[in-house]
C-alpha cells in the first residue's frame, strides 16, 4: 500500500517520488492495483524510474483523464498523460459510463500502454458506488498477476 500525501491536491513529483520510495522499499517482486489517478501514475511512474524491473505487473481500474477539462482543471501538473508502452505485464479495467473518463479514451490508453483490455460495462467509476461488493472479477484478474 502506497501511503501518499495531499490526497486533495496531490502534485504529481510527490507521488512519482513515494511510489519510487515503495517500490524499492518492498521485498521481492510488486504487483500494482491502481484506480483513477494512481494508473496515470503507474503509466508516468514507468516512464522514468529505474526500478520498473521489480514490477511483476499492474492491475489498472477505471482511470482518470487527466487530460479532460474537468480534471485537467482539478489536477493541475497530471497532464499529458504518459503514452509508452508499459514494460511489464497490465491488465486495464474500463467502464462505459465512467464519468472521469470516457470509454473511448480508456480504451486508447490500454492499447498505447499495452495493457490488455476488459469492459466492465455500465460500471460508472468502478468504486463502491458501483455496487461490485468484494468484486470478484478484480481478485481474480489481480490473481493472474500474482502467478509467477
Amino acid at each position: 500500500m502506497v501511503e501518499q500525501s495531499n490526497w486533495l491536491q496531490p502534485l504529481r513529483g510527490d507521488w512519482l517520488a513515494r511510489l519510487d520510495e515503495t517500490v524499492i522499499d518492498t521485498p521481492g517482486p510488486v504487483v500494482f492495483a491502481a484506480h483513477s489517478l494512481g494508473c496515470i501514475l503507474v503509466a508516468a511512474w514507468a516512464a522514468v524510474s529505474r526500478h520498473t524491473h521489480r514490477v511483476r505487473g499492474a492491475l489498472l481500474v477505471a482511470p482518470g483523464d487527466t487530460e479532460s477539462p474537468a480534471l485537467n482543471n482539478r489536477l493541475p501538473g497530471w497532464s499529458p498523460i504518459v503514452r509508452q508502452a508499459l514494460p511489464f505485464e497490465s491488465i486495464l479495467v474500463g467502464s462505459q459510463n465512467d464519468p472521469f473518463c470516457t470509454h473511448e479514451r480508456a480504451l486508447g490508453l490500454a492499447r498505447d500502454w499495452g495493457a490488455r483490455w476488459l469492459d466492465l460495462g455500465a460500471a460508472g467509476h468502478i468504486n463502491a458506488d458501483s455496487s461490485l461488493g468484494d468484486w470478484p472479477v478484480g481478485h481474480a484478474l489481480l490473481q493472474t498477476l500474482l502467478k509467477d
